[in-house]
């Protein structure tokens, strides 16, 4: 689907170490504390000229994905060439790796990426502030799609500070046979706490001190997520899924953003590699992804004037 003059990016899927999720605010929204780390699975984001706004979504994760001005990278391509004051008149391909409504942020990805490769097509040569800006109208996850590494996010998640991490992680992540609405996992999480006093969010400090040390065993014990349990209300399965990573020998397992793929945290490859083939022989989980953390965010790997940008 690549044509001449067309820009590439590639955009990873993140993994939610700490979710903490306060009281709804009166805009709908909740307050939340989200440390972002972004993983080696990855959408690939085609942006290429066209006589008009046109989506293809192909790729082993495709299925249930729109292909239409519905789609978050088409609401990108329309929402940066307004700032332009220009044609939308793009193709977006996307070749999806990441699994659609799976707390991974699939859908922000692709916006993100689609900022970005609209941007480096059209040559508008916005700095990174101002792409930041129009990330965040799109969807609280999608700044930090364009940022990656490791970052702590604030309000809705899209006031982003780079956390101070090192070293690297094996993740194998189980995904599920169907995807969660974001939007009901919060409904039935206030649902489970309604007449509780919740707390300010605030970052772990065990989190963020395993972070500092890049010490897998003790971030795994850190791993926590406020909507694991409204995700595991509305698809039980994850019960099983999750014990299924203990036995198998994961370091700790949490249920990523909204749900439903779970994310384990292996101590190296070979045990990566081992508990990967656990979680199948499990039968909880439609399939298995190896990945490593963290990576780059949202970057050009072909064509453009400026690869490598977004990093």
């Amino acid at each position: 689907m690549v044509r001449d003059g067309s820009v590439t990016v590639r955009v990873p899927a993140k993994v939610n170490l700490q979710l903490a999720v306060g009281a709804a605010r009166p805009d709908g929204y909740h307050e939340l504390v989200s440390v972002f780390h972004a993983v080696s699975l990855h959408d690939d984001v085609t942006v290429a000229p066209s006589d008009a706004l046109r989506v293809v979504v192909e790729g082993e994760e495709a299925a249930g994905v729109p292909a239409d001005e519905t789609n978050l990278a088409a609401r990108a391509v329309l929402l940066l060439a307004g700032r332009l004051g220009r044609e939308a008149d793009v193709l977006v391909h996307l070749r999806k790796g990441i699994p659609a409504a799976g707390g991974m942020a699939g859908g922000s990805a692709d916006a993100a990426g689609a900022l970005l490769a609209a941007d480096a097509l059209w040559g508008a040569g916005l700095e990174r502030a101002e792409l930041l800006e129009l990330a965040a109208e799109l969807g609280s996850d999608v700044p930090f799609a364009l940022v990656g590494g490791t970052a702590v996010g604030l309000g809705r998640g899209e006031r982003l500070t780079p956390a101070l991490a090192r070293g690297h992680f094996e993740w194998v992540l189980a995904l599920a046979e169907e995807g969660l609405s974001t939007p009901a996992v919060y409904a039935e999480a206030d649902r489970l706490r309604a007449g509780r006093v919740l707390p300010e969010p605030r970052p772990s400090e065990r989190l963020m001190a395993a972070l500092r040390a890049g010490d897998p065993v003790a971030l795994a014990r850190a791993l926590e997520n406020d909507l694991q349990p409204a995700a595991a209300s509305l698809a039980p399965g994850l019960h099983a899924t999750l014990q299924a990573g203990e036995d198998g020998g994961a370091l700790g397992g949490v249920v990523s953003g909204s749900g439903p793929t779970c994310a384990f945290l292996a101590a190296d490859a070979e045990a990566a590699d081992e508990l990967a083939g656990a979680l199948l022989d499990s039968g909880t989980c439609r399939a298995v992804r190896r990945a490593h953390g963290p990576v780059a965010g949202a970057r050009v790997v072909e064509g453009g004037a400026r690869e490598g940008r977004g990093q």
